[in-house]
């Protein structure tokens, strides 16, 4: 059973129209970006979502006072860190935080089991090419770091590669946010509906 999340939610429009559609969990992102949200856009957002809504706020190099009076005050369930936040900080915040890696930092093995977490994510490096090379060269790493824990596969899904990124790869989860945007922090609804019908697809079997 592969999970879906919706990233880079920023009103409350294109959230509740993910969960109608079946995402199991969206994302905030409190980073600088051209998504970046504030706690209190967060919190209202989250107001309104129904019950079993994952909820996971983003960041990168945050300090840990920031992101524990973030996630409390928006209700958050989990962090996702795309940072450098080492293996101390994650066990911090264990059991709920994702470290994020891309195929240029992914470290060792032993290394790896070092990471206290809820799930690792792996993620394209930022300004590399989304040529279909590359990205299966990504899908075929999941099935070795699910080794040690589970995977979230990010990086230029779309509702077009999204089944052979799922049959490829064999993840946890899926994550899409670019892929399903009409602009930065706006989601095409008939995008966001046809990645979710894919990935559901895939669990049904089809």
């Amino acid at each position: 059973m592969v999970r879906v999340k919706i990233c880079g939610i920023t009103n409350l429009d294109d959230a509740l129209t993910a969960v109608e559609y079946g995402a199991d969990a969206l994302g905030f992102v409190f980073a600088p970006s051209p998504r970046q949200v504030t706690s209190g856009k967060v919190k209202r957002i989250i107001a309104k979502l129904p019950p079993f809504v994952c909820k996971v706020g983003v960041f990168v190099n945050s300090d840990m006072e920031f992101v524990k009076e973030t996630m409390a005050a928006c209700n958050l369930d989990l962090v996702q860190l795309h940072g450098d936040e080492g293996t101390e900080y994650c066990t911090t915040l264990f059991p709920r935080a994702i470290k994020v890696f891309t195929g240029n930092n992914l470290p060792s093995v032993e290394k790896l089991s070092r990471y206290r977490v809820a799930a690792y994510m792996l993620d394209k490096d930022k300004g590399a090419a989304s040529n279909t090379t590359e990205q299966k060269k990504l899908w075929h790493l999941v099935r070795e770091i699910a080794k040690h824990g589970p995977v979230i596969l990010a990086g230029g899904l779309t509702p077009e590669n999204v089944a052979q990124a799922i049959k490829m790869a064999q993840p946890y989860a899926v994550d899409v946010s670019s892929g399903v945007e009409i602009k930065p922090g706006k989601k095409d609804h008939k995008k966001m509906l046809a990645f979710l019908r894919t990935a559901m697809g895939i669990n049904n079997g089809n």
